[in-house]
């Protein structure tokens, strides 16, 4: 089926050689026809006027010369024409020459709109032709000609462009969503032979993506499970050792333990469930109320009812990483949001010494620590930034770390359902 599919390269090959041929059609067909018959702007009354010097003509006007008009070829003498103006001129018609391009056959008192007329006086000739316009209606024809040739070949030139585009777009979309958990968008199975290959491809990636993910937290999960006796049976044994080297010891399997479910919850979000509608608002103040309830000095000033899709434990578990943050390098956070066109922003502000903006990025990588010491009391395991930014991006947002009016500040930002 691959094999058949069209190319690509096959729909624009035959537009642009549709293109070539209707516009070299068009401009044929109106070099070919040649110049069309004009509307008159001059009748004989006026010329006759002009030629004795009365004026009152418009553009029209004698040029004084000793021999008689000469036109080129595309001129017919007009014998008519001529007797018609020997008449007003009340001269023989011997005298007088009319040349005009074929005149309006129902304008019998016109010359059209090209003529070369000369009347013969007793010393010179006197010459009227017609005005000489910047654009001619041939040349007017020409362009108007060429415009529907280009509008013609605009429409079916768009629809083409839009059929190629469409399911590229598609495409790109489901690979910026192609992530460990997500929900692949349709891609498109019809199409060029080009777009299907890429489909496949995508999709293919998407369940590698999976897979490992899966992967890592089968193999983490198994990790924690097998270091669970060890550590139990750690524990039990330094229930021996002298208060200062139990306390030590117990602090140290606390500290592993913590990493081990730091890094199991880490994997764990990049599989969750992100379609589920919420309310946001209601999220954060159900959080506050509990880290609050449990000694955390956090408050969250109260904002608009802000509805996302996501998975709540994750979002809490998101939230609550900058909370803990925020209190341990800060003393106090205060939480707030605001709609901003179809997203929601939420800040995260604590009450310390800030941050280094050159060191911002670098606290997103797992297990890197804000406080360079190696306790576990201010430094943490590492992982919780690293947890907020795989949560904000598998909803579809982002997080960013900044210097706030207070301290530090977090921003979280969640486009709405």
């Amino acid at each position: 089926m691959t094999n058949r599919a069209r190319s690509i390269a096959w729909p624009i090959f035959a537009l642009v050689l549709a293109s070539v041929v209707v516009a070299t059609s068009v401009i044929f067909a109106v070099t070919f026809s040649g110049p069309p018959p004009r509307e008159s702007t001059g009748t004989a009354a006026a010329v006759a006027r002009v030629m004795r010097g009365g004026g009152g003509a418009g553009r029209l006007s004698v040029i004084r010369q000793d021999r008689p008009p000469a036109p080129d070829h595309l001129f017919r003498p007009n014998p008519a024409g001529a007797e018609r103006l020997a008449t007003l001129l009340g001269v023989p018609a011997r005298d007088v020459v009319a040349y005009t391009m074929r005149p309006p056959e129902d304008e019998q008192g016109s010359f059209g709109r090209d003529f070369v007329l000369g009347w013969r006086t007793a010393d010179e000739w006197r010459v009227v032709s017609s005005p000489d316009p910047l654009l001619r209606p041939w040349h007017l024809k020409t362009l108007a000609a060429m415009l529907i040739a280009v509008l013609a070949l605009a429409v079916p030139g768009w629809m083409l462009a839009r059929a190629i585009s469409r399911p590229l777009a598609q495409v790109a979309q489901a690979a910026e969503q192609a992530r460990a958990g997500a929900t692949l968008p349709p891609l498109p199975q019809g199409g060029a032979r080009e777009v299907r290959t890429l489909s496949r491809a995508v999709a293919a990636m998407h369940a590698r993506l999976a897979a490992h993910a899966e992967g890592r937290t089968t193999m983490l999960a198994a990790i924690a499970h097998d270091m669970g006796t060890p550590l139990s049976r750690l524990a039990f044994r330094i229930e021996s050792l002298p208060d200062a080297a139990r306390e030590r010891a117990a602090a140290d399997i606390a500290e592993m333990r913590a990493m081990i479910a730091a890094a199991l919850s880490f994997a764990r979000d990049e599989t969750s469930d992100v379609t589920n509608r919420l309310d946001l608002g209601s999220l954060i103040d159900a959080l506050v109320d509990d880290m609050g309830e449990s000694g955390q000095p956090v408050t969250a000033a109260p904002g608009p009812r802000a509805i996302v899709r996501g998975d709540s434990g994750a979002l809490r578990r998101l939230f609550a990483n900058l909370i803990e943050n925020g209190v341990r390098y800060g003393d106090r956070v205060s939480i707030g949001w605001r709609i901003e066109s179809r997203d929601v922003v939420v800040t995260v502000d604590d009450h310390g010494p800030g941050i280094d903006p050159a060191s911002v990025e670098r606290l997103f990588e797992p297990f890197v620590r804000g406080d360079p010491s190696r306790n576990r009391a201010t430094g943490g395991t590492g992982l919780g930034l690293a947890i907020v930014r795989s949560i904000a991006g598998r909803h579809g947002g982002e997080v960013t770390l900044e210097n706030g009016p207070t301290g530090a500040r977090a921003q979280v930002i969640l486009p709405l359902a």
